[in-house]
């Protein structure tokens, strides 16, 4: 059964940009170009407490609406899914979606990153209110062990997860791990003539970050 659902999620990813760049990474004798590095499978499966396999799926930006139909129709398998405010036909989706099989069980890990942004209260609440709709007590809900994870160069401290579901939290905190940034990142800046920010500046100011 986690094998069907994972062929689930692949057929509902329309994705575009992934589309593109599995073509232009492809490897020699057409093998997938989107495969998770040796350091960073063991850096995720030691804050999940699972190991993930080299050949686990990884698609970017998958809708949670694919997400929660590819797990309604792992369970019941039928056309006219009953849908209880899951299914919301936007465009609301996780940054990276990690799915591999550990003996019969499927694990699904949704892993939300921010580089040089900040985290927004209302965005992640409102992830969390459709992730507890997917993964709480209605179908699909046995098929597979959810887990979610921040990933930012610093962990976030000011995130309030009152109201999350339990699985999205460990000890009261999200999971998290570090995504390191390049260095040398600049910004262009509008400005005036002396170097202050101006929606409507003729002038351009670079900034480090």
């Amino acid at each position: 059964m986690s094998s069907d659902l994972i062929a689930l999620l692949r057929s509902f990813n329309r994705k575009e940009r992934q589309i593109l760049l599995g073509e232009v990474l492809r490897r020699d004798g057409g093998e997938e170009a989107f495969r998770l590095g040796a350091g960073f499978r063991a850096r995720l499966g030691g804050e999940i407490g699972v190991t993930v396999p080299a050949d686990a799926y990884v698609a970017m930006d998958y809708h949670l609406d694919w997400l929660g139909t590819a797990l309604r129709l792992a369970a019941l398998s039928e056309r006219g899914l009953p849908n209880d405010g899951w299914l919301k036909g936007n465009q609301e989706d996780i940054d990276l979606l990690v799915a591999f099989e550990a003996g019969d069980e499927a694990h699904l890990v949704l892993i939300e990153a921010k580089g040089v942004t900040n985290w927004k209260k209302a965005q992640q609440d409102s992830k969390a209110r459709r992730l507890d709709r997917i993964f709480g007590g209605g179908h699909g809900s046995g098929l597979a062990t959810p887990h979610f994870v921040l990933m930012s160069p610093r962990r976030p401290v000011r995130i309030d997860t009152l109201g999350w579901p339990g699985w999205m939290r460990r000890d009261g905190k999200p999971h998290w791990l570090e995504l390191p940034l390049p260095g040398g990142l600049r910004k262009p800046t509008r400005c005036d003539a002396d170097g202050n920010d101006a929606a409507g500046g003729r002038f351009l100011r670079i900034d480090s970050l």
